[in-house]
């Protein structure tokens, strides 16, 4: 139920994204409201199978992240590993260095949303940066 309710979310966000920027008088909201023009929204799903994890890189216009299935572990240059489960988001911001992937033992479905510009891809995540030990 939480990945159609979030699937429907982001499509609704890909739809209103559509339309040109204006002020939009909907009862649903109070206050001045504007649609604003997503064209350089990408939305996409990948699956990691446990252990699975994506080298380090940085998006110019920041990345976020929500968990589908499974558990996801995600890392930000400089801070600690974090986990996240089922619903959970984590949002990563423009030109900062980080990765992401699979929990050690539990595949994970992530959602990514990206917000424009590129990817620029580093070096491989080490098993002590991720968290294994030897």
């Amino acid at each position: 139920m939480t990945r159609i309710a979030t699937l429907l979310g982001l499509g609704l966000l890909l739809v209103a994204s559509t339309y040109a920027q204006q002020p939009a008088e909907d009862p649903h909201f109070t206050g001045k409201t504007t649609v604003m023009d997503g064209k350089d929204l990408t939305v996409a799903r990948r699956r990691f199978e446990a252990g699975a994890r994506a080298a380090w890189h940085s998006h110019d216009k920041g990345q976020l992240l929500m968990v589908e299935e499974g558990r996801l572990r995600t890392q930000k240059r400089g801070q600690s590993v974090k986990e996240l489960g089922v619903g959970e988001s984590d949002y990563t911001g423009p030109n900062v260095v980080h990765w992401h992937g699979a929990a050690p033992g539990q595949a994970v479905v992530q959602i990514n949303v990206g917000f424009g510009g590129e990817t620029k891809w580093l070096e491989q995540v080490t098993d002590a940066e991720y968290g294994i030990k030897k």
